[in-house]
C-alpha cells in the first residue's frame, strides 16, 4: 500500500511539473485590434447602425482626437456616468476631459485605440478594446488585456455609460508634508 501511495505521489508530482512547464512555455494570446476599426461600427439594421455611428464619433472624435467641444452632438445633457472618477452630466464630462489636447481626427486605419469588437443590441452599444499594461511580475514586459465601454443610446445620443473605471489614487503629498490636520 505504501509503495502504491509513493508511486501515485510520484505520478502527481511529475504531472504537476509538466503542467507548470507547459504554462510557462505558453503565454497568453495577445489581444489585437482591428486594422479597420471604423468598419466595426456598422450594421445592416438601420437602428443599430445609427447607434453604432454615435459611438463611433464618441470613440474617434471625442476620445481618440479630443474634440470635446463637439460632445453635445453625441452625449445627452443628463449623460449618466458609471465611472467613479467622473460625475454624471454633459458639463462634468466635458470638464473632466477639457485639458486633454485635441488632434486631427484620424484616418480610418490610423487609430491609436485598438478596437477589437463593437456589439449593438437594442439601445446598447459595447466596444471592446485591447489594452497593453505593465506586467507586475516583470517590469521589463507588458501584456495585453481587454477593456470595455458600453453606452445606452437614446434619441440619437449617448445617455448612459459604463466602463471598467476604477477609483484613481490621490496624488501623494509633497515631501515633508503629511495630510492636513482634521478640521481644515
Amino acid at each position: 500500500m505504501t509503495a502504491m501511495r509513493n508511486h501515485f505521489k510520484s505520478i502527481v508530482a511529475a504531472l504537476s511539473v509538466v503542467i507548470l512547464c507547459g504554462m510557462a512555455l505558453h503565454a497568453q494570446e495577445p489581444v489585437v485590434g482591428s486594422k479597420d476599426p471604423e468598419s466595426l461600427f456598422t450594421s445592416k439594421d438601420p437602428k443599430l447602425h445609427a447607434n453604432k455611428q454615435v459611438v463611433l464619433h464618441i470613440m474617434r472624435d471625442l476620445l481618440e482626437a479630443g474634440h470635446w467641444d463637439e460632445a453635445p452632438k453625441y452625449l445627452s445633457a443628463r449623460y449618466l456616468q458609471h465611472n467613479p472618477n467622473v460625475a454624471s452630466g454633459l458639463a462634468p464630462v466635458m470638464a473632466y476631459f477639457k485639458d486633454r489636447p485635441s488632434k486631427p481626427i484620424p484616418a480610418k486605419d490610423k487609430w491609436t485605440t485598438q478596437v477589437v469588437s463593437v456589439v449593438a443590441e437594442g439601445d446598447l452599444v459595447t466596444v471592446a478594446i485591447a489594452r497593453s499594461l505593465p506586467d507586475p511580475r516583470d517590469p521589463t514586459k507588458t501584456y495585453t488585456t481587454t477593456w470595455f465601454d458600453m453606452w445606452r443610446i437614446m434619441d440619437g445620443k449617448a445617455d448612459e455609460h459604463w466602463d471598467y473605471g476604477t477609483i484613481n489614487a490621490p496624488a501623494p503629498a509633497p515631501a515633508g508634508r503629511g495630510p492636513a490636520p482634521a478640521g481644515r
